[in-house]
């Protein structure tokens, strides 16, 4: 395991949904201002999917899509809380809310913007590049 991941642990409100992730302690969190992020305040880091592992809570979580459908919005149907989900631009890995983490684990969370209010442009911008948001769920060294 390289030593700049760190198991990172969380869940849902309630705690009917637990789950792991392996990420660095400086989390880079992505601001989105598109219609549902916007709405439910949604700052999100981005892993691989073989970075996440869900502990528990399967039964418990409920899906909402829209639009393109390539984004599954999915939280805990007990206390309503998003902990993670499917990115529509990465469909590979999972975005993580910081704020759903345990504490101890996050040194620093760094905050950028992404204009999802216009994703196909903002899409256009990210391969310009050297780290687009698309690399994000990339697998990353374990």
């Amino acid at each position: 395991m390289s030593a700049d991941l760190v198991k990172h642990t969380g869940g849902c409100h309630c705690g009917a949904v637990r789950f792991e992730v392996m990420e660095t302690s400086i989390i880079y969190a992505i601001d989105c201002n598109c219609s549902i992020c916007y709405m439910k305040s949604n700052a999100h880091f981005i892993v691989p999917s073989s970075n996440f592992k869900l502990l528990k809570g399967s039964e418990n979580l409920t899906t909402y899509t829209f639009n393109t459908h390539q984004a599954k919005h999915t939280f805990c149907k007990i206390c309503g809380v998003q902990s993670f989900y499917t990115p529509r631009s990465n469909t590979d890995g999972y975005g993580i809310n910081p704020r759903c983490i345990d504490k101890g684990t996050i040194e620093k969370i760094i905050s950028e913007n992404f204009d999802g209010d216009k994703w196909e442009a903002s899409m256009e911008k990210e391969k310009l590049k050297d780290a687009p948001i698309t690399d994000r769920s990339k697998s990353k060294q374990l």
